[in-house]
């Protein structure tokens, strides 16, 4: 079993840091959107991409699998694929006169699933159960996968022939939904300006981390404070989720432990030790908009779980910023302000 790298709290951040400049360099203008997905990964979890052909998906898997050290295979989904390619299967092999396994693409450090919404829901279950559990059940055997192990999975969301949308329970396996959008006139330009001083297709990033020092990073992930007003704060958006008057179904606790564990993800990326508001605040969209579900009558109306998380935002009561006593708070800390001391208003 891979053992975690020890890191200071300091150390996680400058090596959190330098993944994502080094990403950034193959992903051009994406900083915010690509500090998300690596809280995703920080934070332990699984995130959904979901958006248009051609805006750096496949290239931000590619680069985060590469700057974290992390073995990296791609699935491509597609209406005939079957889970045992995913989770690999038992072979007869005519030498030994045995049934061998052959491990699928599932068995990596980090998987891109192409087009998840691509593939019958037997095969979206079959990926879905080992992201839940970490491991694989074939021909009455379970292996477990290594660690550490992600996975980032695209979607389309405006083509819908041939594809098989993720139910609302699917999708609540996800720690986080996020878009990147397209880029400015500036950013695509730069996209381009690249390519050609590259003079081929392909792009490399260096790597920043190893296995072992993404398990000591989400070790240090673990050990960030959530005082109990801002604990409150995530779940009283949560419960207003719930209670909206445009929400069939509001997110669930999984939504509210999401929300927490993201949280001390981006605050190790921001240099503390605590979580304030604004942490919430900033992965409130990606956590919550897919776990809720608006009533059938409002579609005409273009109401979305999105609005609905707007709208909680605006009406929830934001609690003070507190830092604890003990809490080593770098200089040049970042994110949504420090706070202050425990007990001193914000």
């Amino acid at each position: 079993m891979t053992q975690p790298t020890p890191m200071t709290p300091a150390e996680a951040t400058a090596a959190a840091q330098a993944v994502l400049d080094t990403v950034e360099t193959a992903v051009v203008g994406k900083r915010e959107s690509l500090e998300l997905v690596l809280t995703g990964i920080l934070a332990g979890g699984h995130v959904l991409l979901e958006d248009l052909p051609g805006l750096g998906k496949t290239l931000a898997a590619r680069s985060f699998a590469q700057a974290l050290g992390l073995p990296f295979t791609r699935a491509q989904f597609t209406p005939d694929l079957l889970p045992a390619d995913l989770t690999g299967a038992e072979v007869f092999d005519q030498r030994t006169n045995e049934f061998v396994f052959r491990p699928g693409p599932v068995f990596t450090g980090l998987l891109l699933a192409d087009e998840i919404n691509r593939t019958p829901p037997k095969t979206q279950s079959a990926l879905l159960e080992a992201m839940q559990e970490r491991q694989v059940s074939v021909e009455g055997t379970t292996r477990a996968l290594p660690a550490p192990f992600h996975v980032l999975a695209t979607a389309n969301p405006i083509e819908h022939e041939g594809t098989y949308p993720l139910p609302e329970a699917q999708l609540d396996r996800f720690l986080l939904r996020l878009s990147f959008g397209y880029p400015t006139a500036t950013q695509e330009w730069e996209v381009v300006s690249r390519r050609l001083d590259r003079r081929r297709e392909e792009q490399t990033v260096a790597e920043v981390l190893d296995g072992p020092g993404l398990l000591g990073l989400q070790q240090v992930v673990e050990e960030v404070h959530v005082e109990d007003s801002v604990g409150h704060y995530a779940v009283d958006l949560v419960s207003a989720t719930r209670e909206h008057q445009h929400a069939l179904v509001g997110a669930s606790p999984r939504g509210t432990l999401a929300l927490i564990t993201c949280a001390r993800a981006l605050a190790v990326l921001r240099g503390r030790t605590y979580v304030v508001p604004e942490d919430v605040k900033a992965l409130a969209h990606g956590a919550l908009d897919h776990r809720v579900t608006v009533k059938p009558e409002l579609w005409l109306q273009n109401a979305t779980g999105a609005g609905v998380v707007e709208s909680v935002l605006q009406q929830v009561e934001v609690p003070d910023a507190i830092r604890p006593p003990t809490a080593d708070v770098p200089a040049n800390a970042g994110g949504g302000g420090a706070g202050t001391r425990a007990g001193d208003r914000a």
